[in-house]
């Protein structure tokens, strides 16, 4: 049995690199960048009127000239113009390009246009209401690193640099498989003694997060064909997600199984709660990793935030760190036992703070739902202490 410290550590020193991808935009969201996105050009490349109103040139009003002249009307999209006169103006839309020679946009607010002049009812700054070329970004400048989320707001950027396939870290296939001859499919009626299956659903839901569509799988608690299904899929796919069969149960035939098909142990048992007997393995011919995750809902979900999220983000290049908060309760910690208890987070006076969720056990799936994550709680002799910050692992997005 080892500590969780040293679990997560040899899960994280068997990190993959799958290679790359060339996706369209439109699949790009979620995906982990793998090159630069640069600018191609400046941003916005033109001086761009922010108001509707008219273009002038300021020298004029400095003059002492208030009434202008309107000689044209610019939409945006329209190419650019000339402002041959500092005694006239030109009526300019929001996005449009500011005609040479001018260097001011006055609102039609602060206008009052008659039989063509327009006059101005105050005193305007000179460059007001323009965005400038370049004043965003320029030309070869880095607008989106590799090794980052895209996100809804990066497709916008990747659109707008003229991106429509995007090249991308390749993610790992993934099955994901429960065990067990109490298990029935969810649109059955179960007996009373059966349940329906749901954390393949749960773990399937969490692997979308990420951008994974993952092979989903039941197997009885026949050694014969659990042998025959894991051989196969370990064969085929990167990794394996297990959830049951791990434990020390008569029927719990997962560790003697994966031995058989070439699966070496790395760990079989964590000094933690949930997730106490989670087993970790490789297929050192494949590569194949084999994550056996124990049954129960709490302990299945919160183990796969703990290890797989984890060394999958690290695999990808992301920010793995858990983050912090800081405890709203006290918490006596005992025994030898890193502890994840599941946490309602709440801002208070700019501060996160952590409360404990009411539960009845590893198996309380409601109480799972209700949860926001779990606090990371290493054993000591001494009780956590209201105001104490600790580590925090998100079961989903704040």
């Amino acid at each position: 049995m080892i500590s969780f410290d040293t679990a997560l550590e040899k899960v994280c020193s068997e990190l993959r690199d799958y290679g790359l991808e060339t996706v369209p935009i439109k699949d790009a969201v979620g995906r982990v960048l793998a090159e630069d996105i640069t600018a191609d050009r400046d941003f916005p490349p033109f001086d761009r009127a922010t108001k509707d109103g008219i273009a002038i040139n300021y020298r004029a009003f400095e003059n002492g000239r208030k009434a202008f002249e309107v000689v044209k009307v610019l939409a945006a999209g329209t190419p650019a113009s000339v402002l041959e006169d500092q005694e006239t103006c030109m009526e300019i839309m929001t996005g449009a390009v500011v005609p040479y020679d001018a260097d001011t946009v006055v609102m039609y607010e602060e206008l009052e246009i008659n039989n063509g002049i327009a006059t101005l009812k105050s005193a305007p700054k000179k460059g007001q209401n323009i965005h400038y070329r370049g004043s965003d970004t320029q030309k070869g400048q880095v607008l989106l690193p590799a090794n980052s989320r895209i996100t809804p707001a990066a497709i916008g950027v990747l659109a707008s640099v003229g991106k429509a396939e995007i090249k991308v870290k390749r993610l790992p296939r993934v099955a994901v498989i429960s065990t067990g001859n109490e298990l029935v499919e969810i649109d059955t009626i179960p007996d009373s003694h059966q349940i329906r299956r749901s954390n393949t659903y749960s773990l399937q839901a969490a692997l979308q997060q990420e951008g994974i569509e993952p092979m989903l799988l039941h197997l009885q608690d026949d050694k014969d064909i659990i042998r025959q299904k894991l051989a196969y899929v370990v064969d085929e796919l990167d990794v394996v997600l297990l959830s049951g069969g791990v434990s020390k149960g008569k029927y719990d035939y997962l560790p003697e199984v994966l031995q058989d098909i070439g699966v070496d142990k790395i760990f079989h048992g964590v000094l933690q709660r949930p997730g106490k007997p989670f087993w970790f393995g490789s297929q050192p011919t494949q590569g194949t990793l084999v994550f056996s995750f124990p049954g129960n809902p709490v302990s299945a979900l919160v183990n796969y935030h703990l290890y797989f999220k984890t060394w999958l983000h690290q695999s990808l290049g992301l920010d793995s760190d858990p983050k912090t908060v800081v405890l709203d309760t006290n918490i006596q910690i005992s025994g030898t036992l890193t502890r994840f208890p599941l946490v309602h987070l709440k801002w208070e006076q700019g501060i996160l703070k952590a409360t404990p969720v009411n539960t009845s056990g590893s198996g309380d799936l409601v109480s799972l739902a209700e949860a926001d994550g779990v606090v990371q709680l290493h054993p000591r002799e001494a009780e956590y202490s209201r105001g104490e910050a600790v580590h925090y692992r998100p079961l989903k997005s704040l």
